[in-house]
């Protein structure tokens, strides 16, 4: 069940008033990723850095990449408008959510579904460093090493956030 941190994260959406750093993110991330970054809707991006400076505050000796993919740990949901109140649905509905495949991305409620339930392949298929992407699929596949490390570090602040 959704957090009550996760949900009025979803009413300030649907309010308009996130402030992501971006200029933050802007000075971590490649150009390439930034772009893919900045796909994401202001409530996502500010949650990202949220995430990110955590993992910073938390581990000073993390790498790069490990900073990078926490930008980035969302970005599977900018694949196709991902309204607020679709958020809201699917988060409050999650255990009774069909299991619908990852692709093809269907329109509509559907492809709101999909998003929830696939989003960091979706966004991981986008990166193109191979060490940020590893990081970013051991988020959703368990794994030894480095960048299973890292995956557990950012999925226990992303939950916090």
């Amino acid at each position: 069940m959704p957090s009550f941190k996760r949900l009025v994260r979803g009413f300030r959406a649907i309010l308009g008033i996130a402030r992501p750093d971006d200029a933050w993110a802007r000075a971590r991330l490649r150009p390439s990723e930034f772009a893919l970054y900045r796909r994401l809707d202001p409530r996502d991006r500010e949650h990202a850095v949220l995430v990110a400076k955590e993992l910073v505050r938390r581990y000073p000796d993390a790498p790069p990449e490990a900073v990078r993919a926490a930008l980035l740990h969302d970005i599977g949901k900018a694949v196709r408008p991902y309204r607020a109140v679709e958020r809201i649905l699917t988060a409050l509905l999650e255990p009774w959510l069909p299991r619908l495949p990852e692709a093809p991305l269907f329109p509509g409620w559907r492809g709101a579904v999909q998003v929830r339930l696939h989003h960091e392949r979706y966004g991981a298929k986008r990166v193109k460093d191979p060490t940020v992407r590893a990081i970013l699929l051991a988020l959703i596949e368990e794994g030894e090493g480095e960048a299973a490390l890292w995956a557990r570090r950012i999925a226990a602040i992303d939950d916090r956030y």
